[in-house]
């Protein structure tokens, strides 16, 4: 196993980087060209590509090509990657829409896998100046533009009905609806970018996230970085299922029911979305 923790302290000016370039464009909307992808891709800017050009160049001039595969939203696949156990994953900005919408909710991604798995993971929320990170066995922490770094950690809550829930404002769907509708839970908050999700619900400040896919799904880029984020503060991220996620397949799509939480009722969130999806639990 390489060294993490020396990763980890290459990569973090990497992704402060990246969001330095995303605010360069967000401070001067003027410059912002934005294209549609097509189909259920939505759209990119010019802040998504010249941030994705320097994450790409930055990470294989300082870890080569040799050992390690890059995957990146806005560069074209490469199915040689299917044959390295070293995978970085990237989304250079999460939040595309809410870049657009000037929510300030949009992030950088950077994940990395082995053999699936992710073991280290960034997520830059730049409008915030603050940089969350995770490496397996190591915990995972808030760092500020200063330098300083916190732990962070899920909250205690134990019950459902004392739970906040974090959702998308535009990803929805009936079926998620339902499940929402059937889930005991204290209040519901809207955060933009899957990395802020995750981020809230690994610092205690939100506890649950569900996904349901629908024509499209979430792709490897918008969970690798945020899973090891929140697993190492202590929540889980699995299918409803309980498997777990794969990462780095000929498949990029993460189809299904998936399921983020602070932990403690982890197993009875996701047997509520199963007999939801199922209808086994007729709507109110």
């Amino acid at each position: 196993m390489l060294n993490l923790v020396e990763i980890m302290s290459l990569t973090r000016p990497i992704a402060w980087g990246a969001g330095d370039i995303l605010m360069k464009y967000y401070q001067e909307p003027q410059d912002l060209v934005i294209q549609f992808k097509g189909g259920e891709e939505g759209n990119v800017t010019s802040a998504d590509l010249a941030a994705n050009d320097f994450i790409l160049s930055q990470l294989q001039k300082t870890f080569g090509t040799e050992n390690f595969a890059y995957l990146s939203e806005e560069t074209e696949d490469d199915a040689a990657r299917l044959e390295q156990e070293w995978v970085w994953i990237i989304d250079p900005m999460d939040g595309t829409s809410d870049f657009i919408r000037r929510t300030d909710e949009f992030a950088v991604h950077i994940g990395l896998t082995y053999r699936q798995r992710p073991v280290l993971g960034l997520v830059a929320t730049p409008a915030r100046d603050r940089l969350f990170q995770g490496i397996l066995g190591n915990g995972a922490f808030i760092e500020t533009r200063d330098g300083s770094q916190q732990r962070i950690q899920v909250s205690d809550k134990v019950k459902l009905d004392q739970m906040v829930v974090v959702a998308s404002r535009s990803h929805r769907n009936y079926q998620l609806e339902n499940i929402l509708e059937q889930l005991p839970k204290a209040a519901e908050i809207a955060v933009g970018s899957i990395g802020g999700k995750f981020a809230a619900i690994a610092s205690g400040s939100a506890d649950v996230y569900i996904s349901v896919s629908g024509k499209s799904a979430p792709k490897d880029w918008d969970y690798c970085a945020p899973e090891i984020i929140l697993t190492e503060a202590g929540g889980q991220l699995t299918h409803a299922d309980l498997s777990l996620l794969s990462y780095n397949n000929l498949e990029l799509r993460q189809w299904g029911t998936i399921v983020a939480s602070n932990g403690h009722c982890h197993r009875e969130i996701c047997q509520i979305s199963q007999d939801a999806i199922a209808n086994k639990i007729p709507k109110k």
